[in-house]
């Protein structure tokens, strides 16, 4: 009978795996051969920004718990970087595997009440994060309770000094040393993007011109926008505007309008890509931030409704905010009756931002 190895990282058990299709070997005289020594679960579900400011935790996992296979189940499994050896989307399939699998690690990242039920289905001799308790998410373990306090308390989460990929690190028992995200850098712009750019001179601003629909208080004016663009034109700067599907209308409007260069919709990681093409990058909190992070592009940050804090920008940008107090901390839409914060930010203010992360790069 033919001798295999199921306990080898390569063995996929259902089809063969790279190592026998690349080169043709089998088990038994194969110089491919790892041992599997555990397996790890990461239960991050959220969209691509979520997903990309998780992954500074997979380095300290790879030093803890050598020779592990990590796998991790998400919404957003494009955004996953390779060294992650199995990325799984979030499906019943997925569900009904890992509830059948054996871990020496589940790490639980969201408090989403699905999410907490599969941690807690799943059988691991270790557990971090999240759990489901009475039918409610609740903490594993002490590590968990800052994140977990600051999630149900507006005071405490105002309070809170720690980033987001502080918590998490913390949270999963590891010291925060700085760690940066992960991200497969593959693949090329779009052709209409490299026939828009080519030939353009920089340095070049990426203008991400929307803020999603979850919390659309963060949304900045369109006339600040082209205002912004036609500063930053006579500055010499050449502008790209960037965002998704619900942006796409109005980016058509201000590259019609300002002549700034505009190129259409992306898929995920050639859009990450047109983000690292940006020296820097003018956003709000959206997955172009995060993209723009994993890029390691100089950023400037427009926050008003969330806690400074939580964002880390490894000294490679600026957060800039409304000159006026902000009312609707964690609101969806500003409830605000005498003024709406963020058309109190001036395209001027963002012009200083840009020209001082462009001062940055000329010095470096």
């Amino acid at each position: 009978m033919q001798m295999y190895r199921s306990d080898c990282r390569h063995f996929r058990g259902d089809i063969p795996c790279r190592p026998h299709k690349t080169f043709g070997v089998t088990c038994d005289n194969c110089s491919h051969y790892e041992q599997r020594t555990g397996r790890i679960l990461i239960i991050k579900l959220g969209a691509t920004g979520d997903v990309l400011r998780t992954t500074p935790i997979l380095a300290p996992l790879r030093e803890r718990y050598p020779g592990h296979e990590i796998w991790w189940i998400t919404l957003s499994p494009d955004a996953v970087p390779s060294t992650v050896q199995k990325r799984l989307p979030w499906t019943w399939e997925t569900a009904l595997t890992v509830t059948q699998t054996s871990f020496d690690v589940v790490i639980c990242l969201d408090k989403d009440v699905e999410a907490c039920a599969l941690a807690q289905q799943v059988d691991a001799r270790e557990r971090y994060g999240f759990t489901l308790v009475d039918g409610l998410p609740a903490p594993v373990n002490n590590l968990a309770e800052h994140k977990y306090i600051t999630g149900i308390f507006d005071s405490a989460n105002k309070a809170n000094t720690k980033s987001y990929p502080q918590e998490l690190m913390e949270l999963c028992g590891f010291e925060w040393s700085g760690q940066e995200y992960e991200y497969d850098e593959q693949g090329n712009l779009p052709e209409t993007w490299e026939l828009v750019l080519k030939g353009q001179k920089g340095p070049f601003v990426g203008l991400n011109t929307g803020c999603g629909d979850r919390w659309i208080a963060r949304e900045w004016p369109q006339e600040n926008w082209a205002k912004l663009i036609r500063l930053l034109k006579k500055d010499g700067v050449t502008v790209v505007l960037l965002g998704g599907p619900a942006e796409h209308e109005r980016n058509i409007g201000l590259m019609a309008t300002t002549g700034a260069f505009y190129a259409g919709l992306a898929p995920l990681k050639e859009f990450i890509n047109i983000v690292g093409r940006c020296d820097v990058v003018v956003t709000t909190v959206t997955m172009a931030l995060h993209a723009a992070i994993a890029r390691r592009r100089q950023v400037v940050l427009m926050n008003n409704i969330f806690n400074r804090h939580e964002f880390e920008l490894y000294g490679r940008g600026v957060i800039v905010e409304p000159p006026v107090t902000c009312t609707c901390f964690f609101q969806h839409d500003c409830t605000n009756p005498s003024y709406r914060c963020m058309s109190e930010l001036t395209p001027d203010t963002l012009l200083e931002a840009v020209r001082s992360r462009l001062a940055v790069l000329r010095q470096a």
